[in-house]
C-alpha cells in the first residue's frame, strides 16, 4: 500500500505497533500506536484524507470500523464482505450457493485432502493428507473445529481483484501465482497465461462474487486451474499484499489510487487531487494499451545461499525501503544495505514478454549471487517438498 501510494503521489502515514514493521522504510511518516486505542488514534489521524486498513487482526479492524464510523473518517474497507471471505467455510457455502466451481468438501471427495485453518490466509498451517488413516492420525475420527477439510486439487493458480460498488464492478488483470514449500505465494505474473475464454469466465465469476456479498472496495479471487476447469480456491475482501504491485508494473494501473477514488469520489471518474507531498513522489509507470510482462518474488539472502520464498519472510528482516536498477532489477523493496550478512527483498522485473521477463529475471539471480558468492540457491514449489504429503 505504501509504495503504490507514493507512486501515487500521495503523502504516506503508516500506523503499527511495531517499530520495525517493513513498511516503516517507506512511508512518509510513522507513528506506532495500537490500533484499539482510540485516543491514540484520534491524536495520530489527523488531517487524513483515508484510512487503508492492512491488518487481519479482528480486533484492531473492529476498532478502526468503530472510529471512522464516529470521526466521519472513509475507511477503505468492506467489514461485512470481509466476515464472509475470511471465513472458509462461509465463502464455501457461497460457491456452493451460486454454483462457482469449487474443491468438493470432506468426505464427499477422494484423496488427497487438503486441511485448512478456517480463518488464515497466505497459505499458513496448510496440511495435504494422502489417504485416510494420514488423516485420522493427524485429527483422529473427527477433525477439529476451525479446519476446513475438501479435495486436494493440483495445478496452476492464479489471482484476480475486483473493485467497486455494487452494480459497478471492474475486474483487473488476472495473474499467475506459484506457490513455496510450505504454500505460500512466492512469485506473481502479470499477465498471466491464461487462455482468454478462461479469463473471461474468471472475470464474470469474480463480479459475481462480488455482486454476491455486496462489495464496496476491492476482492481478491483465487483459483486453480484443474482438469481444464477453474475451480475458486478463496476470496479475500482486503487489499491485496503481493498482486497489485505486479499489475503496476504491468499495466500502470494502480489499485491505491483506483480504490482511493471509490471512498473519496466514488461518483466521479477523475482521479482525486491531493496536495503536493513535501518530497516527490518515485516516477510512475505510465500506463499502457498493451501490457508488458512483470515478475515479482520474494527473495532472502543468508549463510551463502539464495532461497526463493513465499511473501512471509519479507516481514522478518525490518523496514524495507526501495532500491531502483537493484542488481539488474528494475526496482526492489529490500532491507539489503552494503556489509549485511542477512536480507531480504522484493524483486520486480519487467519485458516486453514473458520470455525476456524471465532472462532478466535469471541474469538478476545470477548477479546477485555473484556479487555475493552465493553457492545455494533453492526455489522448492509444494511437489518438490519432501514429507509434504503426511
Amino acid at each position: 500500500m505504501t509504495y503504490l501510494a507514493r507512486k501515487a503521489g500521495f503523502e504516506t502515514l503508516l500506523l503499527d505497533r511495531r517499530g520495525d514493521a517493513p513498511a516503516t522504510g517507506t512511508c512518509h511518516r510513522f507513528v506506532a500506536v495500537d490500533l484499539t486505542d482510540h485516543e491514540a488514534l484520534t491524536r495520530a489521524l489527523r488531517s487524513v484524507d483515508l484510512l487503508l486498513p492492512a491488518t487481519e487482526n479482528a480486533e484492531a479492524l473492529q476498532s478502526l470500523v468503530e472510529w471512522c464510523a464516529e470521526n466521519r473518517m472513509p475507511l477503505a474497507f468492506d467489514p461485512a464482505a470481509y466476515a464472509i471471505s475470511s471465513s472458509k467455510s462461509a465463502s464455501d457455502a457461497l460457491f456452493r450457493r451460486l454454483g462457482v466451481p469449487a474443491p468438493a468438501p470432506w468426505p464427499d471427495c477422494t484423496f488427497p485432502v487438503v486441511a485448512k485453518p478456517d480463518g488464515e490466509s497466505g497459505g499458513r498451517e496448510v496440511e495435504v493428507f494422502p489417504d485416510l488413516q494420514a488423516l485420522e492420525r493427524r485429527f483422529g475420527l473427527i477433525p477439529p473445529s476451525g479446519r476446513v477439510l475438501q479435495a486436494y486439487v493440483a495445478g496452476p493458480s492464479y489471482s484476480i481483484e475486483v473493485m467497486g460498488r455494487p452494480g459497478g464492478y471492474t475486474p483487473l488483470q488476472t495473474t499467475a501465482l506459484e506457490m513455496d514449500r510450505d504454500f505460500g505465494c512466492k512469485r506473481v505474473v502479470a499477465p498471466s497465461p491464461l487462455p482468454s475464454d478462461l479469463t473471461e469466465s474468471f472475470e464474470r465469476t469474480a463480479v459475481a462474487l462480488a455482486e454476491a456479498v455486496g462489495l464496496e472496495g476491492i476482492m481478491d479471487v483465487e483459483a486453480i486451474l484443474h482438469e481444464g476447469q477453474l475451480k475458486v480456491l478463496e476470496i479475500d475482501a482486503r487489499f491485496p499484499s503481493q498482486t497489485p504491485i505486479a499489475v503496476y508494473h504491468s499495466t500502470g494501473i494502480n489499485m491505491v489510487e483506483r480504490l482511493a477514488n471509490v471512498f473519496l469520489a466514488p461518483d466521479r471518474a477523475e482521479p482525486v487531487s491531493f496536495e503536493p507531498v513535501s518530497s516527490p513522489p518515485p516516477p510512475p509507470v505510465t500506463s499502457v494499451l498493451e501490457p508488458v510482462t512483470s515478475v515479482l518474488e520474494h527473495i532472502r539472502v543468508r549463510e551463502g545461499h539464495l532461497s526463493v520464498r513465499g511473501e512471509q519472510i519479507m516481514a522478518e528482516n525490518g523496514p524495507l525501503h526501495l532500491e531502483a536498477d537493484f542488481f539488474g532489477a528494475d526496482e526492489a523493496l529490500t532491507s539489503h544495505t552494503p556489509g549485511k550478512a542477512e536480507w531480504v527483498a522484493t524483486l520486480m522485473v519487467k519485458g516486453s514478454d514473458l520470455h525476456e521477463a524471465w532472462e532478466r529475471r535469471d541474469r538478476t539471480i545470477h548477479e546477485i549471487r555473484s556479487r555475493f558468492g552465493l553457492t545455494g540457491y533453492s526455489d522448492e514449489s509444494p511437489e518438490e517438498r519432501k514429507g509434504r504429503v503426511r
